[in-house]
């Protein structure tokens, strides 16, 4: 089965097979981030800028700002749950987890 992502609502949602899953304003904890120079930052999600799905993982660069230093810009690829390749139900991830941004994992192309 095919997973369909879509940003909606100007980056504020994230619908995966065309249900709203993921929305921004949750705060993100982010390890071993070049986001800012915090130890752990605390990350205020403001907006999705680009999406990904890969093997069911759904992923995105997100927009918003460190609530202990104040930097703001946008992340690297965050994981932000996974979708069944057999049913396309999604299970998302725990925001206040701690996240490590990391490059974005790509799939080779199907020939």
């Amino acid at each position: 089965m095919v997973t369909s992502i879509h940003q909606l609502d100007d980056g504020a949602w994230v619908s995966v097979n065309d249900s709203r899953e993921v929305n921004v304003s949750d705060l993100w904890r982010l390890a071993r981030s070049d986001f800012c120079g915090c130890e752990l930052a605390d990350f205020l999600a403001e907006g999705f800028v680009e999406v990904s799905v890969a093997a069911g993982r759904v992923e995105a660069r997100v927009a918003g700002q460190c609530i202990a230093c104040g930097e703001n810009g946008v992340t690297d690829w965050l994981e932000l749950g996974r979708a069944d390749p057999e049913t396309g139900e999604f299970r998302a991830v725990v925001p206040d987890s701690v996240h490590i941004p990391g490059r974005r994992r790509r799939l080779a192309t199907p020939e």
